[in-house]
């Protein structure tokens, strides 16, 4: 039997960084992964933009992965503006509000992705294992054991379930978790533009759909339509001119005309909360330990969040105690503090904005002119955004 002193299960960003992030301490740590490592090393494009904060950037910076992302492709995020409904006066948030040069970056979620395995394969002494899945996990007294579909059987002295927002680790082990289906779906594609984004992200909350415009380096941006299910779906398939002419319309010509750039992406909206984040000799990680909805943006912000506290707890615990207690429940309670309030807030924000009545409307409205008035709550917020 295998034995490591670490165990992660998932190599997306967040498992793949905290791999960097633990390298300083001299431990034998693997990844557990169910795809080919070549799916690893050059990802296909899904769609995602992700937006990271300056917080964010310092830590990537720290573990050697910023320096690895194509920098023709990191696209700076200046300003935001929110509408509501058919109003042409949007909430603005500026990157003066925030006191930065930017609010912060774009970067397409596959550059990520390989920046953080590269970082790993280049930089660190760990093991990366494709290919496989766990199929079982049982604790011992010093260990706990991993089952793999391979028949192998891998020992550790800590186990990290960092495989998605679906954990099955995470199932595997006891964890519950409340998971909400907001009955949307959401598409990505990234457009040629024939106006001036200005660097400004957008975001309108319309009655029936939520639509943002993430800006891109030059005349681009990544389009993100969120519609029921079956409208999404309609809209996934149509030719591409009458695609182009409907998102145009979408977007009512605030840009110009609207092509597009690659292809479609549909992504059904779930959020994960799970009941606890630590078992003995366990800890969740990533979105397996906050699914967000993404319309504040702050998902992957979150999990490297969660890197940075596990990896400094895991410090204090020392190689020799890595599973103590103390410092998981000190792991829990920070992350908790940290995602708590922003998945809180997201989700009033999502059912406020999904919510058609009257009511509700006239709510939405009010709130937006009210908070772009008040400087104190535009800059809460602009220093929220830029971590």
């Amino acid at each position: 039997m295998d034995r490591c002193d670490i165990a992660i299960v998932g190599g997306g960003p967040a498992g793949l960084c905290l791999a960097s992030a633990l390298d300083a301490l001299g431990l034998d740590v693997a990844i557990f992964e169910t795809s080919p490592e070549s799916a690893l090393a050059e990802p296909t494009p899904d769609g995602r933009e992700i937006a990271l904060t300056h917080a964010s950037r310092a830590f990537l910076e720290s573990l050697g992965v910023w320096a690895r992302l194509p920098e023709q492709d990191i696209s700076p995020l200046k300003d935001a503006a929110v509408f509501d409904g058919e109003s042409e006066q949007p909430m603005r948030i500026t990157h003066q509000d925030g006191g930065r040069e930017c609010l912060g970056w774009l970067i397409a979620n596959q550059h990520i992705k390989k920046a953080a395995y590269d970082a790993v394969v280049e930089d660190t002494s760990t093991r990366l294992m494709c290919e496989v899945s766990v199929t079982s996990s049982t604790l011992h007294a010093t260990e706990r054991r991993l089952m793999l579909s391979n028949g192998e059987q891998v020992a550790a002295d800590l186990v990290i379930a960092a495989d998605s927002r679906f954990s099955n680790l995470r199932r595997m082990t006891g964890i519950g978790s409340r998971v909400r289906d907001y009955g949307r779906s959401m598409l990505l594609a990234k457009m040629q533009i024939e106006g001036d984004h200005q660097q400004v992200a957008w975001e309108w909350f319309a009655y029936d759909r939520t639509l943002a415009l993430l800006p891109l380096n030059g005349q681009r941006a990544s389009a993100v339509i969120t519609l029921p299910h079956e409208q999404t779906d309609r809209l996934a398939q149509v030719d591409e001119a009458t695609f182009n002419e409907e998102v145009t319309a979408l977007f009512r010509h605030r840009v110009g005309e609207m092509t597009l750039q690659g292809e479609r992406h549909v992504v059904p909206l779930m959020g994960v909360w799970p009941d606890r984040l630590i078992d003995e000799r366990l800890a969740v990680l990533g979105d397996a330990a906050v699914g967000m909805h993404p319309v504040t943006a702050h998902g992957f912000n979150l999990g490297l969040r969660g890197v940075q506290i596990l990896s400094e707890e895991l410090a204090r615990a020392g190689a020799h105690d890595l599973a103590n207690p103390i410092r998981l429940r000190a792991y829990q309670r920070r992350h908790r503090l940290t995602s708590l309030p922003l998945y809180l807030a997201t989700s009033a924000v999502v059912g406020l904005y999904s919510d058609t009545s009257l009511p509700a409307k006239f709510a939405r409205r009010s709130l937006l002119r009210i908070a772009d008035k008040l400087w104190p709550f535009r800059r809460a917020v602009a220093r929220q955004l830029t971590g």
